[in-house]
C-alpha cells in the first residue's frame, strides 16, 4: 500500500512459519481491535505515529510543497444531477478492517460535505465489504456492476482482491480508483478503468530501501514477507533496493493469519542484523515485533504501509516503540483531522486523506454534468489537480504522473 508529493501497495533461505496514518498524520493507538495484553496496551498509551519525513527514490529528503489549493468537495453549490451512487469496496470486518475503516471514513467525509452544500445533487455511497479476501472480492464485484446507480468506484482496497476482480470491473467499464492497493502490476494488465491514488511499491520499495541504507546507515538487513500479493511485492522491491544489505540468511517467508512467528524469530536473531523490515499487515506485523522483543532480537523493526496503523502500535505495545513505518500517504492537514476527529471520534488513519481526495475528483465530474460510468472514467484520465495529499494526474498506465514516500516513526 503507499503516496505521493503531499501537500498538505540473492537466494534467499525460504522458512515458511505460522503465520494492505493518527493514520497519514500523528497516530494515536486509539481503535478497535484487541492489544496482546493489559501492560501492552498501557505502553501503547503514549506512543503515537509520527511523520519524519518525505523522501524521493534514493532516501533523500524532499520539501513538502504547500503551495496549490486542494479541489474542496464541496464544490458548485448550483450543480444540478440525477440521483448517483459511489460504491467502496474493502476490508469492513476481519483482521485488517482498521484499513479498509479509515478510506470509508475519509470517503464519507467528502461525500456529506458534497451534499451538505449542493442540495440538488445528491451522492450516496454504498460499501461492500471483502474483508480484503479476493475470493470474499469476486463474489461482491458482480453486485457492484449490477448496481445500475453505481458510476463510480472508490477500491478495491488491498491488492490480492484487485487483481482479482479488476477484470469484472474493467470489462464493465466501471471506474476504479484506488486509494491503497499498491502492487506494481496492477497498471500492467491493460485495464482502462483502473487508477492508483498514490505511490506503488515500485516506488516505495527502492525509496526505504534507500533511506535504511543512504540515512539509517544499516548494513545488514532481514526482510520477511507475508504471503499476500502486496507483501510479495513490496519484499521483492525492498529486497533488491537494499542490495548488500539485504542478509539471505535472514530472509524468511511467513503466512497471513497465524501468530506464532518462532521460527522467524531464532532465524533473525541467529543473525544479528542492523533491522528486520517486514513487509505485510499490521494484522501480523503486531505479533512478530513484538515476539522479536521477547526473543531478545534488539534489531530496528520497519514496515510499509499495510503496518501503518494505530492497530499495530495498539497491538504490539511496547514492542512497535522506535518502528520505522513507511507509506505512500502523506500526514493530515490540521483542519481535516479536526474535522474527521470530530465526525468519526477517531483521528485519521492510513489512506483516509487520499480516499477524501479520490472521492472528491469523483464528486466534481459529477458536479461538471458526468452522468454515466464512461464519463467519469474519462473525467479522471483527463483530471490534473491539487488534492490535500498530492497533485493528481494520471498517465496513460493509471499511474500517477509523480508521487513520493514518507516515512513515520513510532514514538
Amino acid at each position: 500500500m503507499r503516496r505521493s508529493t503531499p501537500r498538505l501497495a540473492g537466494t534467499a533461505l525460504v522458512l515458511v512459519v505460522g503465520l494492505a496514518v493518527a493514520g497519514c498524520s500523528s497516530k494515536s493507538s486509539d481503535g478497535s481491535g484487541s492489544g496482546s495484553s493489559a501492560s501492552s496496551t498501557e505502553a501503547s498509551a503514549a506512543l503515537s505515529i509520527q511523520p519524519l519525513v518525505q523522501i524521493d527514490n534514493k532516501g533523500a529528503e524532499v520539501k513538502v510543497d504547500n503551495s496549490g489549493t486542494p479541489a474542496d468537495p464541496a464544490g458548485d453549490p448550483s450543480a444540478k444531477c440525477d440521483p448517483v451512487t459511489i460504491a467502496m469496496a474493502g476490508a469492513l470486518t476481519g483482521a485488517n478492517a482498521a484499513l479498509g475503516i479509515n478510506i470509508l471514513n475519509g470517503a464519507t467525509l467528502a461525500i456529506d460535505a458534497h451534499n451538505a452544500a449542493s442540495k440538488d445533487c445528491q451522492v450516496a455511497i454504498k460499501q461492500f465489504d471483502t474483508e480484503g479476501d479476493p475470493q470474499k472480492a469476486t463474489q461482491v464485484a458482480p453486485t457492484i456492476v449490477g448496481d445500475a446507480s453505481v458510476i463510480g468506484l472508490l477500491g478495491p482496497a488491498f491488492s490480492g482482491e484487485t487483481k482479482a476482480v479488476g477484470p469484472v470491473f474493467n470489462q464493465a467499464g466501471l471506474l476504479s480508483l484506488t486509494a491503497s492497493a499498491t502492487n506494481p502490476g496492477l497498471t500492467t494488465n491493460g485495464w482502462t478503468n483502473f487508477f492508483r491514488g498514490l505511490a506503488n511499491d515500485a516506488v516505495q520499495g527502492p525509496s526505504v530501501a534507500a533511506y535504511m541504507v543512504n540515512t539509517l546507515k544499516y548494513t545488514k538487513v532481514c526482510v520477511v514477507q507475508d504471503d499476500s500479493d502486496y507483501g510479495v511485492g513490496l519484499a521483492e522491491q525492498i529486497t533488491t533496493g537494499l542490495g548488500d544489505a539485504a542478509d539471505s540468511a535472514c530472509a524468511a517467508k511467513v503466512k497471513t493469519g497465524d501468530k506464532d512467528f518462532s521460527a522467524a524469530v531464532q532465524l533473525v536473531k541467529g543473525e544479528s542484523p542492523d533491522a528486520v523490515f517486514y513487509a505485510g499487515y499490521y494484522a501480523e506485523a503486531a505479533p512478530f515485533a513484538s515476539q522479536l522483543k521477547e526473543g531478545g532480537v534488539t534489531a530496528t523493526f520497519v514496515s510499509a504501509d499495510g503496518s501503518n496503523d494505530p492497530q499495530f502500535v495498539k497491538q504490539a505495545g511496547d514492542a512497535a516503540k522506535g518502528a520505522y513505518l513507511s507509506c505512500p500517504c502523506g500526514p493530515a492537514p490540521d483542519k481535516f483531522a479536526s474535522d474527521y476527529q470530530a465526525k468519526f471520534n477517531v483521528a485519521p488513519g492510513v489512506y483516509s486523506v487520499e480516499a477524501y481526495d479520490l472521492t472528491t475528483i469523483m464528486l466534481k465530474g459529477i458536479d461538471s454534468g458526468v452522468k454515466d460510468r464512461a464519463g467519469l472514467v474519462d473525467y479522471v484520465k483527463n483530471y490534473d489537480g491539487d488534492g490535500l495529499a498530492r497533485h493528481y494526474k494520471w498517465e496513460s498506465t493509471g499511474e500517477l504522473a509523480s508521487a513520493l514516500i514518507w516515512i513515520y516513526q513510532v514514538k
